[in-house]
């Protein structure tokens, strides 16, 4: 079967992106072939085109971390799938592509009100945010969550998952033009981060204690929210954004700035604020599908209305799609829709 893929050399510019046609094997007899109708954007596919990102393969590579497509071929072994079921999954990079082939593991029928662009949209950010609140976090009923990046892909899904949960929300976000989007999703209260941060979410709080930390920005933000914090807290950190090269490549002095200054939380410090910081990165549960799966069973037993779809993009165009994806100005998940769709 001949199919369209994304190829980097493992470079370090969004430009080294370019598509290749290559035959995919048969499917192993544990797997399946899907034909992937759409890919998700995800922030990992910045870091890793642009060779900030630990966990990328060395050498060329394909980038892509969620689908959703229909099975066009079982592998021999393959039981509760069958072929030309829509189907949305994971994938240890690789989902930039037009047709893939995946284990059973690690796919997920596709609900049948959503589309493949709301399939797509989902499971890497609805795995982090129920992993990071749930499971990490310890969420319990009447507790308070900040979440941030609170319009973006996994905020959005936090927010529902919190809301199922009993918490008190609120939401951070970098500018005025997401406002009505975490009002429409039901936050208690939002902040549009400035120099004012520490003292907006004392605010917001009203005099409630922090209990939970949902952090991906990192910097002067990360510390902050740290402070914040009250006893027995969990600040929870998935992702630094404050990292994101603003052009194609990322500038060499100021990552080497940011890396140098980066926050620091002295673990004397923890024991005697009786704080807890925690960090995940949730490509390393796909090399655990015995963990995985199971997360995402829960996770689907909340029955959460689809995510939303801010934005999708042709297949062809990846590097405008990632390019306007990194910028942060957008909201929602965004999108590729695959080169046969």
């Amino acid at each position: 079967m001949k199919r369209k893929v994304y190829k980097t050399k493992g470079g370090r510019s969004l430009q080294d992106l370019h598509i290749v046609v290559e035959e995919l094997a048969k499917p192993l007899d544990n797997a399946v072939s899907v034909k992937v109708e759409a890919i998700g954007l995800n922030y990992a596919d910045v870091f890793a085109v642009t060779g900030l990102y630990s966990a990328t393969p060395k050498g060329a590579f394909t980038p892509g971390l969620e689908f959703a497509g229909t099975i066009v071929e079982l592998g021999k072994n393959v039981k509760g799938f069958s072929k030309g079921q829509k189907v949305m999954g994971v994938t240890r990079f690789g989902a930039y592509t037009s047709h893939l082939n995946v284990q059973q593991d690690y796919i997920y029928p596709l609900p049948e009100s959503w589309s493949f662009a709301e399939g797509a949209a989902f499971v890497v950010q609805g795995l982090t945010a129920f992993y990071a609140l749930v499971e990490l976090g310890n969420l319990q009923k009447g507790q308070s969550v900040l979440v941030h990046s609170a319009a973006g892909g996994v905020g959005i899904l936090a927010q529902r998952i919190a809301k199922k949960y009993g918490a008190y929300t609120i939401a951070s976000i970098g500018s005025e033009n997401k406002i009505n989007t975490v009002r429409a999703e039901g936050y208690d209260a939002y902040i549009v981060r400035s120099e004012r941060f520490y003292q907006d979410l004392l605010i917001c709080l009203e005099n409630r204690e922090l209990h939970l930390v949902l952090e991906c920005i990192g910097g002067k933000i990360f510390m902050e929210s740290y402070r914040a914090l009250a006893p027995t807290g969990r600040l929870v950190t998935y992702g630094f954004a404050d990292f994101t090269p603003m052009n194609h490549r990322p500038g060499i002095f100021s990552t080497v700035w940011k890396f140098l200054t980066r926050p620091r939380v002295d673990p004397l410090n923890l024991v005697s604020a009786n704080k807890s910081v925690m960090g995940f990165n949730l490509i390393w549960l796909y090399d655990r599908p015995q963990l995985l799966k199971p997360i995402l069973t829960k996770l689907m037993s909340l029955e959460l209305p689809p995510q939303i779809v801010g934005k999708t993009y042709p297949f062809s165009e990846a590097i405008a799609a990632l390019t306007e994806f990194k910028a942060g100005k957008t909201v929602g998940k965004l999108v590729l829709h695959s080169s046969e769709s």
